[in-house]
């Protein structure tokens, strides 16, 4: 398995994949210790709660969502962001279609 991505991600060079209904995925950057993932999602998708052991920050690119971390709920919209501490269960409903960048401590392996 590849560890490292190439130095630059050109967008329309990456795969998108679909994890979800409503829900698209880029891998961006990455090697052993980070990943940055792009995630758009339509109005109404709903980014099911679960939990990883990966320390998780996320930046809200555009769009509205309603965010559930460790049972505490806040709407985030363009320019808020998020931190979600290992095994903490989280996820979000997309009020507003949106791309959240989802970066993560160590690498989802299980993404690639």
């Amino acid at each position: 398995m590849r560890t490292r991505s190439d130095v630059f991600q050109i967008e329309q060079d990456i795969e998108w994949t679909n994890p979800a209904p409503g829900i698209q995925r880029q891998i961006m950057a990455y090697d052993g210790q980070l990943m940055m993932v792009k995630v758009k999602f339509e109005k109404g998708a709903v980014g099911t709660p679960h939990t990883h052991y990966h320390s998780q920050g996320t930046y809200v690119a555009c769009g509205k969502f309603e965010v559930t971390i460790g049972g505490e709920q806040r709407v985030l919209q363009t320019g808020d962001g998020y931190y979600v501490s290992p095994d903490e269960i989280h996820g979000c409903v997309c009020l507003e279609a949106g791309v959240l960048i989802d970066t993560f401590s160590p690498m989802r392996q299980d993404f690639l």
